[in-house]
């Protein structure tokens, strides 16, 4: 099946998905550094970072979610062959 130069260009822009800005996390750790570096709040340069630690580290814990349940599946699928 053939497709005309303005049916791929409308694919091409339907498929594709981008991300603006920076999130949550991102903008929490800006105003942070920005309160440390202003001296508005004194805490240790590891909680001022912690937005990002803690975003970082939910997400390994998702991905780890994901992969005990798939190794789990696979384990089931295998004995019942």
């Amino acid at each position: 099946m053939l497709r005309t130069k303005e049916q791929l260009n409308m694919a091409s822009q339907s498929s594709s998905s981008s991300s603006s800005g920076i999130g949550f996390a991102g903008a929490l750790t800006i105003a942070f550094i920005v309160l440390k570096l202003t001296h508005v709040i004194s805490w240790p340069w590891l909680w001022v970072l912690s937005p990002l630690w803690i975003s970082a580290l939910i997400a390994v814990g998702i991905l780890i979610i994901i992969g005990l349940i798939l190794l789990v599946a696979a384990l089931i699928d295998g004995k019942q062959s």
